[in-house]
């Protein structure tokens, strides 16, 4: 992993962060991230190595957010991959005061609420972590491989709509890529273009 970004955590930890040149290209080796969990635990992506990390970017309040965790699709794929052996962090890099921002016990809620099922749930306010990556969108999927590459990044399906209905005519890409990457398969559709509302970053 090439670089460290440090979301978060206390000013003592800061020292450690690294600038980043630019976000990952596909094949790549992704950089690294260290940042605070919804209970308050540091999560470092170096914990995972050897795994596959599935990334979401998470805003509540986007209505295309709302659209796969009401219709199920969100949790579905989370218990899929979690299942099937992956990591899935769920990401939230809005700002203080701008939508979808929480705080711990907030994202707490959130998670019990919709019966989430990601492995952490982290807090990035700063936005470090999303504009490290180029996130760009609620929802936006990345998938690390177990050595650390970008395999996958984009939309969670094809079917960029706010319309839960669309769900089951959807080719989830997530899942097709995870799928593929077991079997030790190429991923074949290994970039699209994510749509939802843009991360609400500070500034």
């Amino acid at each position: 992993m090439r670089s460290l970004i440090v979301a978060g955590i206390a000013a003592a930890c800061m020292s450690s962060a690294v600038p980043l040149a630019a976000e990952p290209g596909l094949g790549t080796a992704v950089p690294n991230f260290r940042a605070y969990d919804m209970h308050g635990k540091i999560v470092d992506l170096t914990q995972f190595r050897g795994k596959t990390v599935v990334l979401e970017w998470n805003n509540p309040g986007c209505p295309f957010v709302q659209k796969h965790y009401a219709g199920g699709n969100m949790q579905k794929t989370q218990a899929a991959a979690v299942a099937q052996g992956a990591v899935w962090l769920t990401i939230n890099s809005g700002a203080p005061g701008k939508q979808g921002h929480m705080s711990g016990p907030e994202a707490q809620k959130f998670v019990a609420d919709q019966r989430a099922k990601p492995s952490s749930y982290l807090l990035d306010p700063q936005g470090l972590i999303g504009k490290g990556y180029g996130a760009k969108t609620t929802p936006h999927m990345y998938i690390i491989d177990g050595k650390g590459r970008l395999a996958y990044n984009g939309a969670i399906d094809d079917r960029p709509t706010a319309d839960k209905a669309d769900i089951a005519k959807a080719r989830n890409h997530v899942l097709a890529a995870l799928s593929e990457l077991r079997a030790g398969k190429p991923v074949s559709v290994p970039e699209s273009r994510p749509y939802g509302c843009t991360v609400k970053y500070a500034g």
